[in-house]
């Protein structure tokens, strides 16, 4: 019904469309990118149907015939899709201004975010400078970030002792990714909240965030005509509006007990020793500029609700590529393991630590490899340009949304030999080290670039590196016959492996 209701409503808007795009490139002095479609919607309808995983393979063979940017009419203003290196770089770092506003939200966006009171999705403005600036400042800076090296530990002990318990008690294969997002759940969860919670309250926290992630292609539905899909999917609003609630009822206890906390402790005006500041902490105090106001309890809640899914599953999805590739190639782990003893030795129990994997090059070179290789998202979160601009010869419109095909840049047979192979050696030896920010220039781009590059880009490779050299030194990760790695994607929150990776963890010392 939901394939037939798009088709008929396409049908009707798309002539009007042809009409105002024709007038639209009349008008202009340059063009917009070629569209694929000679009827916008329709050519587009099937991979609708199959969600950012249909997108990404017609994509691909669009670009493969129309050159690297392009147009698809996807809702009342065109979406700009570009494939290209030297596009993006010129896009996002030299008219970085420009393209670096979001579009409109839409309506269940909208809610999630609480009108786009949050990082990801803010328009570019004070609010949005005000919100990064908080968070790069106050808990992504290094010396805070320093101080939660006491909970990484924590972490990892979690992770070996799963391992263990894992490998000793039942003959079968580990579904490592199971593990890793646990994990880094329960260090985002003590980083946003500022103790370490319980199991069952990590996983209730975790429960109603995944929930919602993996739900976001179930309600896209919803963001088309909301006037209409109000009245045909109302039940579907409603379920849509209940897995909110339920996130805020979750939350908010934890939110509260912490203001409590930071009340506490200003009324007694003393310096606590085990006192370590949570992002919550640095959201209470938080006034916006624009509208001259603290945030209220809903933004915050949107705002934790980000931290907690960009941190995690991000970081578990690109752990998992890792270690997945590194099972498929002994000789890289192999490698890589002597790399770390010839650093730390061999002794049992010994944590591996920041400054530790400063001076291992190949480690580096590992985690570059799988981000370029598989990076957790294969768009970045789309741009919206502020003004009329030009680029690659083309028109693009204001407020037109423009989207940067991360996975398509970084395996681009003109810059990697080999792109779509698993090779770390690539990074090692450069006269002119891979800048991953692209401000330099782009080559690949796992967390965007420019203004909008992600924030959280330094703890990201510290936890990467950090537990991808701890689980290497501690344990032999082989292939189980009959699981045998398989690196097919599928798209979720993130593009994960479509079958989760099994392997056995040997200890390396019994």
């Amino acid at each position: 019904m939901e394939i037939w209701l798009l088709i008929i409503v396409s049908l009707c808007v798309s002539l009007v469309l042809n009409l105002l795009l024709l007038r639209l490139r009349n008008s202009f002095s340059h063009p917009l990118p070629p569209d694929p479609n000679f009827f916008p919607f329709i050519g587009t309808i099937w991979w609708l149907r199959k969600g950012l995983g249909g997108l990404t393979t017609y994509l691909h063979s669009v670009h493969h015939r129309l050159g690297p940017i392009i147009t698809l009419r996807i809702a009342s203003s065109p979406s700009i899709f570009v494939a290209n290196r030297s596009l993006a770089h010129q896009a996002l770092v030299q008219n970085g201004a420009v393209f670096a506003d979001r579009p409109p939200a839409p309506p269940v966006s909208r809610i999630d975010s609480s009108n786009q009171h949050n990082i990801s999705s803010g328009g570019y403005g004070a609010t949005w400078r005000i919100l990064r600036r908080n968070l790069k400042s106050e808990i992504l800076h290094p010396s805070r970030v320093r101080s939660y090296s006491h909970a990484r530990r924590w972490v990892l002990d979690i992770l070996f002792d799963q391992f263990r318990k894992h490998g000793s008690e039942k003959d079968e294969p580990i579904v490592v990714v199971d593990h890793l997002h646990y994990a880094m759940f329960a260090l985002l969860v003590l980083m946003c909240f500022g103790d370490k919670l319980d199991e069952k309250q990590i996983k209730e926290v975790e429960f109603v965030q995944r929930r919602q992630l993996l739900s976001l292609s179930r309600f896209n539905i919803l963001n088309l005509w909301p006037k209409v899909t109000k009245l045909i999917f109302r039940s579907r609003w409603e379920e849509f509006h209940q897995m909110r609630r339920e996130q805020r009822d979750v939350l908010l206890p934890l939110i509260r007990a912490r203001r409590k906390i930071v009340e506490e402790r200003e009324k007694r005006s003393s310096e606590e020793e085990n006192y370590v500041q949570s992002y919550v902490d640095t959201l209470l105090a938080l006034e916006l500029p624009d509208e001259k106001r603290k945030l209220n309890e809903d933004e915050i809640v949107s705002l934790c609700s980000e931290f907690l899914s960009a941190g995690t599953d991000t970081t578990a999805t690109a752990l998992q590529w890792i270690m997945a590739n590194l099972v498929k190639n002994p000789e890289i782990q192999k490698r890589l393991y002597e790399e770390i003893k010839s650093v730390v030795g061999e002794e049992e129990g010994k944590e591996i630590e920041e400054e530790d994997a400063r001076k291992m090059p190949y480690l580096k070179a590992v985690v570059l490899e799988g981000l370029r290789r598989h990076p957790p998202g294969h768009f970045l979160v789309p741009h919206s340009v502020t003004e009329d601009t030009v680029l690659g010869g083309y028109k693009v419109p204001k407020r037109g949304t423009v989207n940067f095909m991360v996975a398509e840049i970084g395996r681009d047979p003109e810059v990697w030999d080999e792109p779509m192979a698993f090779k770390p050696e690539r990074f090692m030896g450069e006269a002119e080290p891979v800048d991953i920010t692209g401000s330099r220039g782009i080559k690949m781009m796992p967390f965007g670039a420019g203004r909008r590059i992600c924030p959280g880009i330094g703890l990201a490779m510290l936890h990467l590196e950090y537990y991808v050299a701890n689980m290497v030194k501690e344990f032999e990760w082989k292939e189980v016959e009959g699981c045998e790695v398989d690196l097919t994607e599928k798209v979720e929150f993130t593009v994960v492996m479509k079958h989760p990776l099994k392997a056995r963890a040997v200890p390396r010392r019994t």
